[in-house]
């Protein structure tokens, strides 16, 4: 009886060593010097134009994005804007910069300045993009 339980014993340690393994993937985001969360966040769609203002110190600490993980992404610049599902696993998170034409209405895809962090099969960010900001208007 026991040894007819080994097969199924080994699958499930496997299970959860993989999990596990799964899991420590990535890394957790160190704070960010300059850069605003609680106003990012508050800013959804860069409609109240407040986002502008944390671009700087993003784009200076891009590379501690870098591994991270979706859910420590979302925790520092809240629920992405924008999410498109890609093959497998891979997803992609859009965050808006600048006001545009996704502050009217339902929030459409616009071509406004954005940032994209694309995610790979661990669900670690494997690319971060910045688009460059049209001048602000005086």
């Amino acid at each position: 009886m026991l040894i007819s339980n080994f097969p199924r014993f080994c699958g499930r340690a496997l299970m959860v060593i993989c999990s596990g393994v799964l899991v420590s993937c990535g890394h957790a985001l160190p704070q960010i010097p300059g850069f605003d969360a609680a106003t990012w966040r508050a800013d959804p769609y860069a409609c109240r134009d407040q986002r502008r203002a944390a671009i700087a110190a993003l784009t200076r600490s891009r590379e501690h994005l870098y591994e991270a993980r979706a859910d420590d992404v979302t925790a520092l610049l809240g629920p992405p804007d924008e999410e498109e599902l890609r093959a497998g696993t891979e997803k992609a998170y859009y965050y808006y910069l600048e006001p545009g034409t996704q502050c009217q209405g339902r929030h459409a895809r616009s071509g406004a300045a954005c940032i994209s962090l694309r995610f790979g099969p661990l669900g670690t960010v494997t690319e971060v993009l910045i688009d460059p900001l049209t001048p602000a208007k005086p």
